[in-house]
């Protein structure tokens, strides 16, 4: 048993010393593109849809107010529900939201390219035939569909900053 264990730390220890010696780092290291995702300032539309959008964007970046910002990223969304299923009286028993979210990455120094990127979330929701029950229904698929978004979104950030010298 001793054996196996010293044999794999020095495995462990070749494998680091490998990725070491190849430029090798950790997307989410010090230097990588994820320390750079906190000093990112969000701005969404002025609606409902933008303002859960920007909330989850915040946290999925990690945002840091302490530190100005070295980025600028700006969303645009748009919406659209669709019937899905019927009862016998026509009336529609799920509905599909699709959140088509497009971005703009620029840094604040206004120097350099901007990054750009589309992403698009689908989720389903019951529908209800209560009038509250059908409007919470309603905003539980939108705060679903823009944290997936955000998810989403920040995906696209880490690999477009990890692509930049």
């Amino acid at each position: 048993m001793r054996r196996a264990a010293r044999v794999l730390v020095t495995l462990s220890g070749l494998a680091a010393l490998t990725l070491a010696g190849c430029g090798f780092t950790p997307m989410y290291g010090g230097s990588g593109a994820g320390s750079s995702l906190s000093r990112i300032a969000v701005t969404t539309q002025d609606d409902r849809l933008g303002y859960r959008l920007r909330e989850q964007l915040e946290d999925a970046l990690g945002r840091d107010a302490q530190q100005a910002p070295l980025w600028r990223l700006e969303t645009t969304v748009e919406q659209s529900r669709r019937p899905l299923g019927r009862r016998i009286d026509d009336t529609a028993t799920r509905y599909e939201l699709t959140v088509r979210g497009a971005w703009i990455l620029t840094p604040v120094s206004g120097g350099g390219e901007p990054l750009t990127g589309v992403e698009t979330v689908t989720t389903t929701y019951a529908a209800a035939d209560q009038p509250y029950a059908a409007i919470a229904a309603q905003q539980d698929g939108e705060e679903r569909a823009a944290a997936e978004l955000a998810r989403q979104i920040r995906l696209d950030l880490l690999l477009a900053l990890s692509d930049r010298p």
